[in-house]
């Protein structure tokens, strides 16, 4: 079943990276929905349900899974037959993954404006919507450099360099914790984002935290981009967006770990950069400061206070 295999893809982190894995829970649950048969529209919305929650159980700190998941599950609300709900949940996950794949497109546009000719960025982690921008830039024939974190424990920053070099960018692959002796050579950091809280708060990879406070020392501009779907609506009400911790055996391997049996292994994935230090949001709406994240939630998520219940 697609449905399964998506799951544990995501929770092993073979998808990674918020907007690929927003658009696989939703091809996952368009399959699920095509191939579904029952007899009535309640046992196919409590089987959709079933299903949705299997995916926005897989990791808990990217808010664009159950943004995306909901969104589709939306299209359930009113049908009463089998065939009409079916073919709302397909018409919706269509009409996500569209928008999904044209968001990194406009993020990069209009990130790219933010660049300028001879900059030398700073970027962490493997972002499409960061990339993207990073990418747009050197189409437009700015002259940049790059320096791309490596990212521990997980090796995301491979990625990136790899897309970097394939564009004929000239790159520095540095360890995280050099990010601090580099930092007064870097004109701007650009990161993405897992999450984005209503106060302007961003949840990113592990380090973004030090590396934005670096900047911010250096005084050096952070930006953030990230598709809107990635806004957590429920941090509204004062609900904490939940930080994944990863296995122990990602940092340090089992064999050595168990003549350690007073060594704890901390493995979080994501850390919050507070809004002081991030200067601007690029979204495929626009860009703007962190305080007008609430605008983002209430006008094009749609969310109405009642629905924050």
């Amino acid at each position: 079943m697609i449905l399964n295999g998506t799951a544990a893809s995501i929770k092993s982190m073979e998808i990674r990276g918020a907007g690929r894995i927003a658009r696989a829970a939703v091809e996952a649950l368009a399959d699920y929905a095509r191939n579904l048969e029952v007899s009535d529209a309640d046992a196919f919305k409590r089987e959709m349900q079933k299903a949705a929650e299997i995916l926005t159980e897989t990791r808990p700190t990217a808010v664009s899974l159950p943004n995306a998941v909901r969104y589709v599950m939306r299209a359930l609300d009113s049908f009463e037959s089998v065939e009409a709900a079916r073919e709302a949940v397909l018409a919706r996950a269509a009409e996500f993954i569209d928008h999904s794949e044209h968001a990194v497109e406009r993020i990069a546009e209009i990130g790219a404006r933010h660049i300028s000719d001879g900059d030398v960025l700073l970027t962490h982690c493997n972002s499409e919507a960061a990339l993207g921008c990073i990418l747009e830039a050197h189409r437009q024939e700015k002259e940049i450099e790059v320096y791309a974190t490596e990212v521990r424990p997980r090796g995301q920053g491979l990625i990136t360099i790899r897309a970097l070099n394939d564009a004929g960018i000239r790159t520095n692959y540095i360890i995280d914790s050099a990010v601090r002796y580099f930092i007064n050579d870097v004109d701007l950091v650009i990161v993405g984002a897992d999450a984005i809280a209503v106060n302007g708060a961003v949840v990113n990879k592990i380090g973004t935290a030090q590396i934005a406070h670096a900047a911010d020392e250096a005084r050096t501009n952070v930006i953030v981009a990230a598709e809107t779907y990635k806004f957590a609506p429920r941090t509204i009400l004062g609900e904490k967006i939940a930080i994944e911790e990863r296995d122990a055996g990602e940092v340090l391997p089992g064999a050595i770990a168990e003549n350690l049996p007073f060594v704890r292994v901390r493995n979080p994935a994501f850390d919050v950069t507070p809004a002081e230090y991030v200067d601007l949001i690029v979204t495929e709406m626009g860009a703007f400061p962190p305080e007008l994240a609430y605008l983002v939630i209430r006008d094009y998520l749609g969310w109405k206070i009642e629905d924050l219940r």
